[in-house]
Formats: C-alpha cells, structure tokens, sequence
C-alpha cells in the first residue's frame, strides 16, 4: 500500500543551479544598480539640485528590475541593458552642459550606465554561452 506522506521536493538539476560567474555577474548588476539610483537621488535632491528636485524621478524607470535582478530573470538583463543607455546619454548632455560638481556626477552617472550595461551583457552572454553548452552535453 502507497505511503500517505507528503511527497519528497524534486532536487533542481545541477545545470540549472547558477554557477560562479553566474552569482558574480548578478551581485555586480545589482550593485551597479543600486549605486545609479543613489547617485541620481543624491544629486538631484542634495549634492546639485536642480530646481526643486522633481528630476529626481528619473529613478522610477529603475525600480522594476530589482525583483527581475533578484531572481536571475533573462528578461530583467536584457531590458535593462538597454534602458541604462537613457541615463547614459543624460550624463552625456549634461558633462557638457553642467558645471563643477554637477559635471562630476554626470560623469559619474555615464561611467556606473556603461557598467551597469556590461555587466547585464556579461550575465546574459554567460547564461546564453552556459545553456549552449548544456545543450550540446545532453
């Protein structure tokens, strides 16, 4: 006669576990991603504000990708990889168009926008190139 008890979770196969460079790329965008939207708050409401810090909203496009980030999700890298090159190109206009301290922060917002972007190219390309390869083994 069938146990009644409850059934034993199914292990998840060891290819499906992440792996070194996996862990590493997300920690790195997660980081990246958190550091622009410091930065951005920061400036806009502190450090070189401009006008009564209603640019700080620039945030929000950012926020959603935090749970995608989290939980590894293809989709999340990918949409922020190219959503950064938003902020990157307003760094790029305003190094040009600021002066003292708000010309450092746009410069440091294209700088952590162009991280940010090869690190989600990075885990994405890793993920791709590591499914490649599992494919190829089974």
């Amino acid at each position: 006669m069938p146990s009644m008890s409850a059934p034993t979770p199914l292990a998840a196969p060891a290819s499906l576990a992440p792996d070194g460079p996996t862990q590493a790329t997300r920690a790195v965008a997660i980081a990246l991603w958190l550091a622009l939207i410091v930065l951005c708050l920061a400036w806009e409401l502190w450090l070189a504000p401009t006008g009564r810090g209603t640019l700080a909203i620039k945030v929000v496009p950012l926020l959603p990708a935090l749970p995608g980030l989290l939980r590894m999700r293809m989709y999340t890298y990918r949409w922020l990889s190219l959503l950064v090159w938003l902020y990157a190109t307003e760094g790029l206009v305003r190094v040009g168009s600021e002066q003292g301290v708000g010309q450092w922060l746009a410069l440091g917002e294209v700088l952590l926008s162009i991280a940010l972007f090869v690190a989600c190219a990075a885990h994405v390309r890793w993920r791709l190139k590591r499914g490649a390869r599992a494919a190829d083994i089974a």
